[in-house]
């Protein structure tokens, strides 16, 4: 991965779209397999139904993301929610599937899993994948200043003695980070 110092990030959605976005795709899949795939259980999918699932559903996104236009008046957890969905009811009616037992498709009937995971858990959930990804993004100094002052909630004169830095180059770390994870999840939370 490049330093995110040299380039200018562009939204996760942009890149996408971009002919040759393989970093891109391998991020997008990173933040939200985990999430699918809980999503997917919340339905009532086993382990390999999920991941199948799951699996089909990154194949449907890889036709409509390079498509999608983002309408920051919609939810795009709620779009990715229906996909998902409308995969799991497509796999449950194929013939060669087994049937769930009655108990859990009422279970199923009442469950929306897309309120089961508030929109905070969905931004603290995918804003915790995208700095796992980041970090490499960044000077290890960097990201210390960055993790010391936001995320520890440390002074930042007490971060910049013990990183050897100037307050001011523990603010522009913070700022720098900051800047590129909200540039990275553009159009993804809200």
């Amino acid at each position: 991965m490049s330093s995110g110092v040299d380039q200018t990030p562009v939204s996760l959605l942009v890149r996408l779209k971009q002919p040759g976005g393989t970093e891109a795709w391998s991020r997008f899949v990173y933040l939200f397999a985990p999430l699918l795939d809980r999503w997917a259980h919340a339905l009532g999918a086993q382990d390999a139904d999920a991941d199948d699932l799951v699996q089909e559903v990154f194949c449907i996104l890889l036709k409509r993301l390079p498509v999608f236009v983002y309408d920051p008046h919609k939810s795009f957890r709620a779009w990715l929610w229906t996909i998902l969905r409308n995969a799991w009811s497509d796999r449950r009616q194929r013939p060669h599937l087994a049937r769930l037992p009655a108990e859990t498709m009422d279970r199923q009937a009442a469950v929306d899993a897309v309120a089961e995971i508030t929109e905070e858990e969905y931004r603290h959930f995918l804003v915790g994948r995208a700095m796992q990804i980041m970090q490499a993004d960044f000077a290890p100094a960097t990201w210390k200043a960055f993790w010391g002052v936001v995320v520890e909630g440390r002074p930042g004169i007490e971060v910049a003695r013990e990183l050897g830095l100037s307050i001011n180059a523990v603010y522009l770390a913070r700022s720098r980070v900051l800047s590129r994870l909200r540039q990275e999840l553009a159009g993804l939370v809200t």
